[in-house]
């Protein structure tokens, strides 16, 4: 099946640096990250990740705004996102899963667990899918 890549995206140095060594030790993942909109658009046009953690609240672009600008771009619109933010009140609720804009979406503060089962399920459901 091979490594797997994933871009985070967050304007919050500690954040990235929490959710690359957990994915990269608790998932065996490749890791790249952007800490802003702009970054995160030309990486993920560069290097097609298999899919994108993206927080809501960024400086420049919203990542509401870089995940519609990703799905409106023939290039990036087959790539998976997980809405990662403080944004999404309601944990219990987040926890299952609700989509949002057609994607997982999880509350901040996470389980590392939780996340990583969301990537597992989410790279499955795009095997399934090509």
């Amino acid at each position: 099946m091979g490594e797997k890549t994933i871009l985070i995206v967050d304007d919050e140095p500690d954040v990235l640096k929490v959710l690359k060594k957990g994915l990269t030790t608790g998932g065996g993942y490749e890791v790249l990250t952007a800490d802003n909109g702009r970054d995160a658009l030309r990486i993920a046009h560069d290097r097609h990740p298999d899919i994108v953690i993206l927080d809501v609240l960024m400086g420049d672009i919203s990542g509401g705004s870089v995940g519609l600008t990703l799905q409106e771009d023939p290039e990036t619109k087959d790539i998976p996102i997980i809405f990662l933010s403080c944004t999404f009140s309601d944990r219990g609720e987040h926890e299952k899963g609700p989509l949002f804009a057609g994607h997982i979406r999880i509350a901040k503060p996470y389980d590392m667990g939780e996340l990583l089962e969301a990537v597992r399920l989410h790279l499955e459901k795009k095997a399934v899918h090509k």
